[in-house]
Protein backbone atom coordinates (compact mmCIF):
# COMPACT_ATOMS: atom_id res chain seq x y z
CA UNK A 1 0.00 0.00 0.00
CA UNK A 2 1.24 3.55 -0.46
CA UNK A 3 1.28 5.15 2.57
CA UNK A 4 2.41 8.79 3.23
CA UNK A 5 3.25 10.30 6.87
CA UNK A 6 3.45 14.35 7.69
CA UNK A 7 5.51 15.15 10.61
CA UNK A 8 8.70 12.58 9.51
CA UNK A 9 11.22 14.49 11.58
CA UNK A 10 8.58 14.51 14.72
CA UNK A 11 8.07 12.27 17.51
CA UNK A 12 4.98 9.98 16.35
CA UNK A 13 5.60 10.16 12.66
CA UNK A 14 9.39 9.00 12.36
CA UNK A 15 8.17 6.23 14.72
CA UNK A 16 5.18 5.68 12.06
CA UNK A 17 7.93 5.68 9.49
CA UNK A 18 10.15 3.47 10.93
CA UNK A 19 7.31 1.23 11.15
CA UNK A 20 5.79 1.44 7.66
CA UNK A 21 9.02 1.10 6.08
CA UNK A 22 9.87 -2.02 4.44
CA UNK A 23 5.99 -3.13 4.56
CA UNK A 24 4.59 -0.80 2.39
CA UNK A 25 5.65 1.86 -0.26
CA UNK A 26 6.30 5.23 2.29
CA UNK A 27 6.42 9.02 1.87
CA UNK A 28 7.84 10.51 4.31
CA UNK A 29 7.07 14.73 4.68
CA UNK A 30 8.92 17.04 6.95
CA UNK A 31 10.13 20.39 6.73
CA UNK A 32 13.48 20.71 6.05
CA UNK A 33 16.63 17.88 5.88
CA UNK A 34 15.31 14.36 7.14
CA UNK A 35 16.61 13.55 10.35
CA UNK A 36 15.53 9.89 10.18
CA UNK A 37 18.02 7.21 9.84
CA UNK A 38 18.36 6.07 5.97
CA UNK A 39 15.70 3.52 5.50
CA UNK A 40 13.29 2.10 2.31
CA UNK A 41 11.22 5.13 2.09
CA UNK A 42 10.96 8.53 0.03
CA UNK A 43 11.27 12.00 1.54
CA UNK A 44 9.54 14.87 0.63
CA UNK A 45 10.72 18.40 1.89
CA UNK A 46 7.25 20.57 2.84
CA UNK A 47 5.88 23.08 5.10
CA UNK A 48 2.74 22.72 6.46
CA UNK A 49 2.40 26.33 6.77
CA UNK A 50 3.06 27.44 3.45
CA UNK A 51 -0.32 26.24 2.09
CA UNK A 52 0.28 24.26 -0.84
CA UNK A 53 3.70 22.41 -0.48
CA UNK A 54 2.24 19.31 1.50
CA UNK A 55 -0.83 19.12 -0.44
CA UNK A 56 1.32 18.91 -4.08
CA UNK A 57 3.42 15.99 -2.33
CA UNK A 58 0.28 14.17 -1.53
CA UNK A 59 -0.74 14.50 -5.34
CA UNK A 60 2.12 13.33 -6.92
CA UNK A 61 2.60 10.56 -4.80
CA UNK A 62 -1.30 9.68 -4.54
CA UNK A 63 -1.38 7.37 -1.33
CA UNK A 64 -3.75 5.21 -0.59
CA UNK A 65 -3.30 6.27 3.30
CA UNK A 66 -2.03 9.61 5.51
CA UNK A 67 -0.95 9.52 8.63
CA UNK A 68 -0.77 13.75 9.66
CA UNK A 69 1.16 13.99 12.51
CA UNK A 70 2.70 16.82 11.19
CA UNK A 71 1.74 19.54 13.63
CA UNK A 72 2.94 23.20 15.53
CA UNK A 73 3.82 21.49 18.75
CA UNK A 74 5.23 24.28 21.18
CA UNK A 75 2.21 25.47 23.23
CA UNK A 76 4.20 28.63 24.54
CA UNK A 77 5.46 29.21 20.66
CA UNK A 78 2.03 28.65 19.56
CA UNK A 79 1.04 31.41 22.19
CA UNK A 80 3.03 33.99 21.47
CA UNK A 81 2.44 33.61 17.16
CA UNK A 82 -0.92 32.77 16.77
CA UNK A 83 -1.04 33.13 12.83
CA UNK A 84 1.69 30.68 12.96
CA UNK A 85 -0.09 27.97 15.05
CA UNK A 86 -3.07 28.70 12.70
CA UNK A 87 -1.33 28.31 9.51
CA UNK A 88 0.18 24.66 10.48
CA UNK A 89 -2.18 23.58 12.77
CA UNK A 90 -5.22 24.19 10.42
CA UNK A 91 -4.36 25.23 7.60
CA UNK A 92 -2.00 22.62 7.33
CA UNK A 93 -4.59 20.13 8.07
CA UNK A 94 -6.58 21.51 5.25
CA UNK A 95 -3.82 20.85 2.83
CA UNK A 96 -3.65 17.13 3.69
CA UNK A 97 -7.31 17.11 3.55
CA UNK A 98 -7.97 18.19 0.40
CA UNK A 99 -5.35 16.21 -1.06
CA UNK A 100 -7.02 13.27 0.49
CA UNK A 101 -10.17 13.99 -0.77
CA UNK A 102 -9.12 14.48 -4.03
CA UNK A 103 -7.23 11.50 -4.01
CA UNK A 104 -9.92 9.02 -2.16
CA UNK A 105 -7.26 8.48 0.49
CA UNK A 106 -8.19 7.47 4.02
CA UNK A 107 -6.87 9.85 6.65
CA UNK A 108 -5.92 9.65 10.59
CA UNK A 109 -5.17 13.29 11.67
CA UNK A 110 -3.22 13.13 15.33
CA UNK A 111 -4.47 15.59 17.68
CA UNK A 112 -4.14 16.56 21.58
CA UNK A 113 -5.67 16.37 25.11
CA UNK A 114 -4.98 20.03 25.44
CA UNK A 115 -8.61 20.27 23.14
CA UNK A 116 -10.42 20.05 26.74
CA UNK A 117 -10.05 22.35 29.55
CA UNK A 118 -8.99 20.39 31.85
CA UNK A 119 -11.31 20.66 34.59
CA UNK A 120 -13.12 17.38 34.63
CA UNK A 121 -10.79 14.82 33.54
CA UNK A 122 -9.66 12.53 31.95
CA UNK A 123 -12.08 12.20 29.40
CA UNK A 124 -13.35 10.03 27.06
CA UNK A 125 -13.99 10.07 23.21
CA UNK A 126 -18.03 11.41 23.69
CA UNK A 127 -16.60 14.54 26.09
CA UNK A 128 -17.28 18.00 24.65
CA UNK A 129 -14.11 20.26 23.81
CA UNK A 130 -13.43 23.35 25.08
CA UNK A 131 -10.07 24.23 24.10
CA UNK A 132 -7.77 27.48 25.94
CA UNK A 133 -5.23 28.77 23.89
CA UNK A 134 -3.62 28.98 20.75
CA UNK A 135 -2.85 25.39 20.20
CA UNK A 136 -5.42 23.95 21.46
CA UNK A 137 -7.70 26.36 19.32
CA UNK A 138 -5.95 25.65 16.42
CA UNK A 139 -5.73 21.69 17.28
CA UNK A 140 -9.79 21.71 17.97
CA UNK A 141 -10.12 23.66 14.79
CA UNK A 142 -7.89 21.02 12.68
CA UNK A 143 -9.56 18.04 14.15
CA UNK A 144 -12.91 19.46 12.57
CA UNK A 145 -10.97 20.46 9.14
CA UNK A 146 -9.87 16.71 8.85
CA UNK A 147 -13.68 14.98 9.77
CA UNK A 148 -15.34 17.95 7.37
CA UNK A 149 -13.72 17.18 4.36
CA UNK A 150 -12.57 13.95 4.16
CA UNK A 151 -15.35 11.11 4.11
CA UNK A 152 -12.61 8.40 5.32
CA UNK A 153 -11.37 9.97 8.43
CA UNK A 154 -10.11 9.30 11.97
CA UNK A 155 -8.87 11.78 14.68
CA UNK A 156 -6.45 9.86 17.22
CA UNK A 157 -5.89 11.91 20.16
CA UNK A 158 -2.15 11.56 21.93
CA UNK A 159 -0.32 13.57 25.07
CA UNK A 160 2.70 13.95 26.55
CA UNK A 161 4.20 12.34 23.70
CA UNK A 162 8.41 11.02 24.61
CA UNK A 163 10.50 8.65 22.87
CA UNK A 164 14.02 6.91 23.32
CA UNK A 165 15.18 6.38 20.30
CA UNK A 166 18.27 7.67 18.94
CA UNK A 167 17.44 11.59 17.37
CA UNK A 168 14.53 12.24 19.09
CA UNK A 169 13.99 15.67 20.34
CA UNK A 170 14.14 16.37 23.85
CA UNK A 171 11.07 15.90 25.81
CA UNK A 172 10.44 16.23 29.44
CA UNK A 173 10.72 12.15 30.04
CA UNK A 174 14.09 12.60 28.67
CA UNK A 175 14.80 15.38 30.16
CA UNK A 176 14.39 13.76 33.67
CA UNK A 177 16.64 11.05 32.74
CA UNK A 178 19.33 13.50 32.21
CA UNK A 179 19.09 15.74 34.65
CA UNK A 180 19.13 12.86 37.54
CA UNK A 181 21.91 10.91 35.65
CA UNK A 182 23.69 14.22 35.99
CA UNK A 183 22.92 14.98 39.70
CA UNK A 184 20.90 18.01 38.90
CA UNK A 185 17.37 18.22 40.14
CA UNK A 186 13.76 17.87 38.50
CA UNK A 187 11.29 20.14 38.51
CA UNK A 188 7.47 18.99 37.72
CA UNK A 189 4.07 19.79 38.07
CA UNK A 190 2.46 18.70 40.41
CA UNK A 191 -0.97 20.39 39.90
CA UNK A 192 -1.13 18.81 36.43
CA UNK A 193 -2.77 15.58 36.11
CA UNK A 194 -1.88 14.14 32.28
CA UNK A 195 -1.61 10.80 29.90
CA UNK A 196 1.44 9.98 28.37
CA UNK A 197 2.38 8.40 25.14
CA UNK A 198 5.44 6.36 24.13
CA UNK A 199 5.78 7.78 20.34
CA UNK A 200 5.96 3.79 19.05
CA UNK A 201 3.15 2.82 20.95
CA UNK A 202 1.15 5.89 19.80
CA UNK A 203 2.51 5.14 16.21
CA UNK A 204 1.49 1.49 15.96
CA UNK A 205 -1.55 2.15 17.37
CA UNK A 206 -2.66 5.16 14.80
CA UNK A 207 -0.93 2.88 11.88
CA UNK A 208 -3.21 0.37 12.77
CA UNK A 209 -6.33 2.52 12.88
CA UNK A 210 -5.37 3.54 9.02
CA UNK A 211 -4.67 0.53 7.59
CA UNK A 212 -6.55 -2.32 9.65
CA UNK A 213 -9.97 -0.37 10.42
CA UNK A 214 -13.14 1.54 8.93
CA UNK A 215 -13.14 3.60 12.33
CA UNK A 216 -14.22 7.39 11.73
CA UNK A 217 -14.33 9.64 14.33
CA UNK A 218 -12.65 10.02 17.69
CA UNK A 219 -10.06 7.90 18.85
CA UNK A 220 -8.08 8.29 22.09
CA UNK A 221 -4.72 6.42 21.29
CA UNK A 222 -2.51 7.45 24.32
CA UNK A 223 -1.30 5.38 27.05
CA UNK A 224 -3.68 4.04 29.79
CA UNK A 225 -2.13 5.68 32.90
CA UNK A 226 -3.12 9.06 34.17
CA UNK A 227 -0.96 10.53 36.78
CA UNK A 228 0.76 13.79 37.74
CA UNK A 229 4.08 14.98 36.03
CA UNK A 230 5.30 14.74 39.84
CA UNK A 231 4.92 10.92 40.03
CA UNK A 232 5.80 10.87 36.35
CA UNK A 233 9.12 11.74 37.15
CA UNK A 234 9.35 9.24 39.90
CA UNK A 235 8.70 6.69 38.20
CA UNK A 236 10.56 7.36 35.61
CA UNK A 237 13.78 7.82 38.51
CA UNK A 238 12.37 4.52 39.71
CA UNK A 239 12.33 2.15 36.16
CA UNK A 240 15.86 3.87 35.29
CA UNK A 241 17.70 3.26 39.15
CA UNK A 242 18.22 7.01 39.34
CA UNK A 243 17.98 9.06 42.35
CA UNK A 244 18.37 12.55 42.67
CA UNK A 245 15.63 15.36 43.51
CA UNK A 246 12.23 15.75 42.41
CA UNK A 247 10.83 19.32 42.89
CA UNK A 248 7.14 19.62 42.62
CA UNK A 249 5.77 22.94 41.72
CA UNK A 250 3.01 24.71 40.37
CA UNK A 251 1.63 25.83 37.48
CA UNK A 252 1.17 29.10 38.65
CA UNK A 253 4.25 29.40 39.81
CA UNK A 254 5.60 29.32 36.82
CA UNK A 255 5.95 32.09 33.72
CA UNK A 256 3.62 30.09 31.00
CA UNK A 257 2.80 31.92 27.98
CA UNK A 258 0.17 29.47 27.15
CA UNK A 259 -2.38 27.66 29.49
CA UNK A 260 -2.76 24.35 30.68
CA UNK A 261 -5.15 22.21 31.35
CA UNK A 262 -4.66 21.05 34.96
CA UNK A 263 -7.60 17.97 35.61
CA UNK A 264 -6.17 16.71 32.36
CA UNK A 265 -6.09 12.45 30.85
CA UNK A 266 -7.62 10.78 27.96
CA UNK A 267 -9.70 7.58 29.01
CA UNK A 268 -8.72 4.79 26.20
CA UNK A 269 -11.80 2.16 26.37
CA UNK A 270 -12.44 2.24 23.43
CA UNK A 271 -9.05 1.51 21.99
CA UNK A 272 -8.70 -1.14 24.10
CA UNK A 273 -11.80 -2.70 22.67
CA UNK A 274 -10.67 -1.84 19.04
CA UNK A 275 -7.19 -2.35 18.37
CA UNK A 276 -4.64 -4.85 18.94
CA UNK A 277 -2.35 -2.63 19.64
CA UNK A 278 -3.68 -1.61 23.33
CA UNK A 279 -2.88 1.03 25.44
CA UNK A 280 -0.14 0.66 27.55
CA UNK A 281 0.29 1.20 31.10
CA UNK A 282 2.58 3.18 32.65
CA UNK A 283 5.06 0.86 33.56
CA UNK A 284 4.74 -1.16 30.60
CA UNK A 285 5.55 2.19 28.57
CA UNK A 286 8.70 3.48 30.31
CA UNK A 287 10.02 -0.33 30.44
CA UNK A 288 9.98 -0.07 26.61
CA UNK A 289 11.14 3.47 26.77
CA UNK A 290 14.39 2.38 28.43
CA UNK A 291 14.50 -0.55 26.71
CA UNK A 292 15.09 2.34 23.41
CA UNK A 293 17.44 4.22 25.91
CA UNK A 294 20.28 1.79 25.96
CA UNK A 295 19.91 0.76 22.59
CA UNK A 296 20.82 4.58 21.77
CA UNK A 297 23.43 4.10 25.04
CA UNK A 298 22.28 6.55 26.87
Amino acid sequence: MRVAVTGANGLLGGEAVAQLAGRHEVLAIGRGACRLPAGPFTWADADLGDGRSVEAALRAFRPEAVLHAGAATDVDACERDPELAWRVNVGGTEQVARACRALGARLVAVSTDYVFDGEAGPYSEDDVPNPRGAYARTKRCGEEAALLLVPDCAVARVAVVYSGRPGAKSTFATQVVEKLSRGEPVKAFSDQLVSTTLAASGAAMCLELLLETSYRGVLHTSDATVLDRVELARRIARRFGLAGEIVPVKTADVKLAAPRPLRGGLRVERAKALLRNRPLSIDEALERFRAEWARRGG
